[in-house]
């Protein structure tokens, strides 16, 4: 099992920067890959941002340029720096880890944390 506490969410203006942290704890291996999803009222669940073990980074087209995804292994922690942001931004935004295994991926989320932009 792995344990996901999200922090750094809030109220902002639009234009401006939030900074969220995700501390993993529990069965943490060295080839996780972990992610930043969002889920907007109405909406399906979408991937931000995800980065792997070896560092590979991908971005959804609606954040490049504005968010930028790191991880400190030697803290297991997760990070999503939001600059620029715009009210369609506005969302909960849940942490993941994805452990693989033969045959097999285990995901585990993050309780949530909520991300209001205003205009």
């Amino acid at each position: 099992q792995v344990q996901l506490v999200e922090s750094g969410g809030g109220l902002v203006q639009a234009g401006g920067s939030l900074r969220l942290s995700c501390a993993a704890s529990g069965s943490i291996r060295s080839s996780s890959a972990m992610a930043w999803y969002r889920q907007a009222p109405g909406k399906q669940r979408e991937l931000v941002a995800s980065i792997s073990s070896g560092g590979n980074i991908n971005y959804a087209d609606s954040v490049k340029g504005r968010f930028t995804i790191s991880r400190d292994n030697a803290k297991n922690t997760l990070y999503l720096q939001m600059n620029s942001l715009k009210p369609e931004d506005t969302a909960v935004y849940y942490c993941n880890h994805r452990n693989f295994r033969f045959m097999g991926v285990d995901d585990y989320w993050g309780q949530g944390t909520q991300v209001t932009v205003s205009s």
